[in-house]
């Protein structure tokens, strides 16, 4: 007999409610079509909605399968949407300290819950690292003026490029926190271009922060998904980790770089990513985030 699905709205990377980034999980989502989950997370209109669901194999090699949304599209992986669903969760089964494996787009995915008291932590592990060449001068300076930045705001040592732990973002690093919390950029030249780059979202951070614990702040546009703009990315932050290993822009010499990035600080959305980036002969092998949540609402589907 299947359940009846449930439907949380969490925000993720965050202890505040209304803070961090707000994901919309359906759990029990066996029965739902594509496309009454598209319609569902159109309905919700968080940058993305989750939904969990047991496999028919019982002897499949992972615990559930798990789909994205955002309004108007489908994702192949959603790094806050991730930690929301399994947060909801470890709530509603009363999950105890334990690794649940999910099968995504992008491949099948070890989910680390630490029960913390009457709480938890969520830690994803993320996609195989990629990461692009540098974009000729011709299409960065298409980006730059997108996002209505100048060359000279650019952080000499970050180049523009694109990075993945299975879902892509251009990274932008400037040099001042002042310019990222003034950025109004034109969300309809940045849809056009990502049709031609093949890349549909933009995070533009900088390593100018006045909080010792805290290395990045960032800020992610993403309109061509029906995203102007995401509060705290998850798979921004993680290939953030290795960008910054493989331009090295920080020093790394041990076998893991860890950092905190923040996000949202310009839209009242603040929510803090904990990133460990393994390391094997010096390159990324593999990518971690780590973030809290907490829950909204509750309530089941009609």
């Amino acid at each position: 007999m299947i359940s009846q699905p449930i439907l949380y709205q969490i925000d993720s990377f965050t202890t505040e409610k209304f803070k961090g980034n707000p994901a919309g999980v359906v759990l029990n989502a066996e029965e739902l079509t594509a496309e009454e989950m598209q319609l569902i997370a159109r309905e919700l209109n968080n940058s993305e909605t989750a939904f969990l669901y047991k496999p028919i194999n019982f002897t499949a090699d992972f615990d559930y399968y798990i789909r994205y949304f955002t309004p108007t599209v489908e994702v192949p992986s959603c790094g806050h949407a991730t930690i929301a669903a399994l947060y909801a969760k470890a709530f509603e089964d009363k999950l105890d300290s334990c690794t649940i494996n999910i099968k995504t787009q992008i491949g099948i995915l070890p989910i680390a819950i630490e029960k913390q008291q009457n709480d938890y932590r969520i830690t994803m592990t993320q996609g195989i690292f990629e990461l692009s060449a540098p974009f000729e001068t011709e299409t960065k300076q298409r980006i730059l003026d997108a996002l209505g930045l100048r060359l000279e705001d650019l952080n000499e040592k970050c180049p523009v490029q694109i990075a993945s732990t299975g879902h892509s973002k251009v990274m932008i690093g400037i040099k001042s926190r002042t310019i990222l919390n003034a950025l109004r950029p034109n969300l309809t030249a940045l849809t056009d271009l990502s049709s031609d780059i093949g890349c549909n979202g933009y995070f533009v951070f900088t390593l100018d922060s006045d909080e010792p614990e805290v290395l990045t702040f960032g800020r992610m546009y993403a309109p061509a998904i029906g995203i102007a703009e995401d509060p705290v990315t998850g798979n921004a932050n993680g290939p953030l980790g290795g960008y910054l290993i493989v331009n090295k822009i920080v020093e790394c010499t041990g076998a893991f770089f860890e950092f905190t990035g923040k996000q949202g600080e310009s839209i009242n959305r603040l929510g803090t990513v904990n990133v460990n980036v393994s390391l094997e002969n010096g390159l990324p092998k593999q990518v971690q985030i780590t973030g809290n949540a907490v829950t909204i609402f509750r309530t089941s589907l009609q």
